[in-house]
């Protein structure tokens, strides 16, 4: 672990916080939270409008670089165990990419968990990411060139669009971009074992998320939840999967990396000494800034071959 990550990490649990999976949601939704920073990234403008989605309305934040255009675009979904963040948790991350690859961002406030149980948060950002490709134009985005992304549960929802776009014929993607992403419904890998608590996230942390997102147990196989049970990959576009070395996540993430890339899917994979959620704390750790600027020189560089 590196000396920054392990200055913060001790900050964080001399602090002794109460688990969250011991606090009302209606505390931990209007509490201050951790993850997410304001970014000084110079972009265009940044404009919030709404979309009809099968659970309701959908908020959406559109990020929009300097410069002509049209844009390649950037669909992210923020992370938060289905359960918490919104918009305001990945403003700062958004920001940055949008400046760095020279992209749109598009940014989804997905309903959430335990009042919308899964599929339905998937659903949302599947919507979402169709309203880009039939309507970004008018935003100045280029329709065939769009990514979709995010972090830990927005990972997870990332790559079930990609499997969903797969499986419908419906989006042409140029990639995903999976920022430790949960991807089994499983706590038995070692990581889960190793980085159980002190860590950050928790695995009983994520017990209780997974117990928000699904209805039944049943669910958690269903590969849209699962991803890694998912029995053939191939197909998807190419993939960026960011681990943290110190993550209850960790083996998941690298077993779908792995599984990626023997359906002959591109992949890239990067584990950095840290801990989940590093890029959320980009402000706070220099390792959170290299990996953004990595995703940002990705997208960058993918877009650019997508022709």
């Amino acid at each position: 672990m590196d000396a920054q990550t392990r200055a913060y990490l001790n900050k964080i649990n001399t602090l002794r916080f109460i688990p969250i999976e011991k606090l009302p949601l209606s505390v931990l939704r209007t509490s201050p939270s951790p993850y997410g920073y304001e970014s000084k990234a110079l972009i265009k403008k940044t404009e919030q409008i709404s979309i009809p989605g099968p659970s309701g309305e959908i908020p959406l934040r559109i990020y929009t670089p300097e410069g002509q255009g049209p844009f390649p675009v950037f669909v992210n979904f923020h992370g938060g165990g289905w359960t918490l963040g919104g918009l305001h948790n990945c403003d700062g991350f958004c920001a940055e990419i949008c400046n760095r690859a020279q992209c749109i961002v598009v940014s989804v406030d997905y309903h959430l968990a335990p009042e919308y149980k899964f599929p339905k948060p998937l659903l949302d950002c599947y919507t979402a990411t169709q309203w880009a490709a039939e309507n970004i134009s008018k935003y100045n985005g280029d329709p065939k060139k769009i990514a979709v992304g995010g972090d830990s549960a927005g990972g997870n929802l990332a790559t079930a669009v990609a499997l969903m776009a797969r499986d419908k014929k419906s989006i042409n993607l140029c990639c995903q971009v999976l920022m430790y992403p949960v991807t089994n419904y499983n706590f038995s890998t070692d990581s889960y074992q190793a980085f159980a608590e002190g860590y950050m996230l928790t695995t009983s942390t994520m017990k209780w998320m997974w117990e928000n997102y699904l209805s039944a147990d049943a669910d958690g196989s269903n590969p849209y939840a699962s991803p890694l049970q998912e029995a053939s990959l191939r197909g998807l576009p190419q993939a960026l999967v960011i681990t943290a070395e110190f993550d209850p996540l960790r083996d998941d993430s690298l077993a779908y990396a792995k599984k990626l890339a023997q359906a002959n899917v591109e992949v890239v994979q990067i584990t950095y000494p840290t801990i989940h959620g590093f890029i959320s704390f980009a402000d706070r750790l220099d390792v959170g800034k290299a990996a953004t600027m990595l995703i940002a020189n990705y997208l960058h560089t993918t877009f650019a071959e997508n022709r």
